[in-house]
């Protein structure tokens, strides 16, 4: 691409910026409880303010509320989607990247903030903009640009609950390394690795040496996980932890059929497993059929060896 060939790309990926994606648009279902209560069910959140209505009666709000991090749940299309969606200004801005040569995609990161809560009954509407696109980045994945979309979330009396911005990368994929010979030795996949930060390392550090081990308020004695800096009962930053004796039952499953995935094993059983000291863990479940399977099954966790570099929980029928 020459330079005035580079210009006039980006002076029409540019023109994207302030666009609008989708206006004011309510949501399918207005908040309820019943999605509250199947998502702080899956999260592990035992926040009363979220499903416990006599509790929530005689707080100072009088009423339950939803978990503010859910206010990008209540516009989700659906299963509906599928089938493709109308045009918009992002999916013009994505067909223009592909088109010249852009075609990687890498959501990057994601910020909510929030600014008042909504209880059931609520009406949320989500209003979607471009509002910035950087300046064209070289990275590891290969030449590209970051776009941020900034999405808005207000109640049926137009009150803003909050925003959230969602930056993608879209860039032009680095030509993949050359195959090697028939004499060069194949590196044998592994499992991706896992994500390990400030406030979930030590975690994946007690798995390395074969310890399940679940976060616990100092202070209320709250157990949690995933691992997280604050407690959401009492606000405390004091935490310590106890070990999982890895005693469990199935609360849901599901099965990975397609694509199959280097280095994992074929049609993997991913469950949500309850622990019996009370909070969740996604596991895969191991030992048996997806066929035998079922919600309530018990099963007994061991923290094993899965690949060369890979150590993980894994639980088995019982």
């Amino acid at each position: 691409m020459t330079a005035d060939e580079l210009k006039t790309f980006e002076d029409a990926i540019y023109a994207f910026v302030g666009r609008e994606v989708c206006p004011p648009t309510p949501g399918a279902d207005d908040v309820n409880s019943a999605m509250i209560r199947q998502w702080t069910e899956i999260i592990g959140d035992a926040n009363p303010a979220y499903t416990d209505a006599d509790w929530a009666a005689r707080s100072a709000r009088g009423r339950t509320i939803a978990p503010p991090a859910m206010m990008y749940v209540w516009g989700q299309e659906g299963y509906g989607a599928a089938t493709g969606r109308q045009p918009t200004a992002q999916t013009e801005l994505v067909d223009l990247f592909n088109a010249h040569g852009y075609t990687g995609v890498l959501g990057t990161n994601v910020r909510q903030e929030y600014v008042k809560e909504a209880s059931p009954g609520d009406t949320v509407l989500t209003a979607m903009t471009i509002d910035n696109i950087s300046e064209r980045k070289t990275t590891g994945r290969g030449p590209g640009y970051f776009f941020e979309t900034l999405a808005t979330f207000t109640n049926q009396h137009g009150e803003v609950l909050g925003t959230q911005r969602f930056k993608v990368l879209k860039f032009i994929p680095n030509e993949q390394p050359a195959a090697a010979t028939s004499e060069a030795k194949l590196e044998v996949p592994t499992r991706i690795a896992s994500v390990r930060g400030h406030d979930n390392g030590w975690w994946w550090e007690a798995v390395d040496v074969g310890k399940v081990l679940i976060q616990r308020c100092r202070d209320c004695q709250t157990l949690r996980h995933p691992p997280r800096p604050m407690c959401g009962v009492c606000q405390s930053m004091e935490w310590d932890s106890i070990e999982s004796a890895l005693d469990g039952e199935v609360l849901s499953y599901t099965c990975v059929r397609h694509p199959a995935v280097p280095g994992y094993p074929k049609d993997p059983i991913c469950a949500v497993i309850g622990l019996g000291e009370g909070t969740n863990l996604v596991a895969n479940v191991v030992g048996c059929e997806y066929d035998d399977v079922f919600i309530g099954m018990k099963v007994k966790g061991k923290v094993e060896q899965v690949d060369e570099k890979t150590v993980l929980p894994q639980f088995y029928p019982v």
